[in-house]
């Protein structure tokens, strides 16, 4: 019989749910949900949780709760990321996630955040060498593996929401703003990859890079289908970051795909991907578009946990 699992991944800037059944190797989803709830407000600044934010965060774990009985699921897995390692007041938060779910939610590592991202993501895919990034709003997992599994993980302090704060106060932002992150952005990654051999397939997860490829594919909506597994020239894309990084918020709000908790910050997250692309070790040109990430890999270490 499946095991029906509840997994929510509670990252910087969103929170999700994914309730999925588990048999073997097969996974059926029955409900996929996010909130914008930027959980990450101010942390890099304050080194805590603001507690507007916790409280917007309580908010859409009770929803959560609500659907996770009215399906039934029988584990629940709770793992928070970026925001919450870095947060001084962490145990607050975790104590109100139990009083509503009664399981304390996993801080994750950055090496375990990019596994369960790798796992989450690549079960579906071809066993070369794959070289996945996970871009969130707090932090940036850099993941190398095949169907063996992952031979190097990092996990960078560079995300959408954190450089945003940092960097990119201007609406639209400065030619100078810009070239700060960027330049930011480039002294954390060149050092993290080097000597790192060349990978066969580039894969991207993650709210931002999925929102990158619905304006390079110039979709007249949020398409799941049209963005999950599309193969993007990597020129195209680092055409749509540049595009969207020089927007302003309203313009960017404007765009039929763009969730709106997600506007004023993409502009960062697209300069991260850009300077990405710009080091990484790629033998391809073309970037993997999935839907599937750290919240499948937290579903399928749900499944393995109960024995299925």
């Amino acid at each position: 019989m499946p095991e029906r699992v509840a997994a929510i991944d509670c990252g910087t800037n969103s929170i999700r749910l994914l309730v999925t059944d588990i048999a073997g190797d097969t996974k059926t989803d029955l409900l996929r949900e996010m909130r914008i709830v930027r959980l990450g407000q101010g942390v890099d600044q304050t080194g805590r949780l603001a507690d507007e934010a916790i409280e917007r965060t309580l908010a859409a774990t009770a929803e959560y709760a609500q659907f996770i009985r009215g399906l039934e699921a029988s584990a629940i897995r709770f793992c928070a990321t970026s925001a919450v390692r870095d947060a001084a007041n962490a145990d607050r938060f975790a104590d109100g996630i139990e009083q509503i779910l009664g399981v304390r939610p996993e801080i994750l590592s950055g090496d375990a955040e990019a596994r369960a991202s790798f796992d989450g993501a690549t079960r579906e895919l071809a066993g070369d060498r794959t070289l996945l990034i996970d871009l969130g709003g707090g932090s940036t997992e850099i993941v190398v593996g095949d169907q063996s599994g992952v031979s190097f993980a990092t996990s960078l302090d560079i995300g959408s929401v954190r450089l945003t704060e940092r960097f990119l106060p201007g609406d639209p932002p400065s030619v100078g703003e810009m070239t700060a992150c960027m330049d930011y952005a480039d002294r954390v990654i060149v050092p993290a990859v080097d000597g790192l051999a060349a990978a066969d397939t580039f894969v991207g997860v993650a709210g931002t890079i999925t929102t990158i490829a619905a304006h390079s594919l110039g979709l007249p909506s949020y398409d799941s289908e049209a963005i999950h597994q599309a193969r993007l020239h990597l020129d195209d894309v680092r055409e749509a970051c540049l595009s969207l990084a020089s927007m302003g918020v309203a313009d960017r709000r404007a765009l039929p795909f763009m969730h709106p908790g997600r506007a004023d910050v993409i502009g960062a997250g697209a300069l991260i991907l850009d300077r990405l692309i710009e080091h990484l070790p790629l033998s391809t040109d073309t970037m993997v578009v999935s839907e599937h990430d750290i919240l499948d890999g937290i579903a399928w270490g749900a499944a393995a946990t109960k024995g299925v």
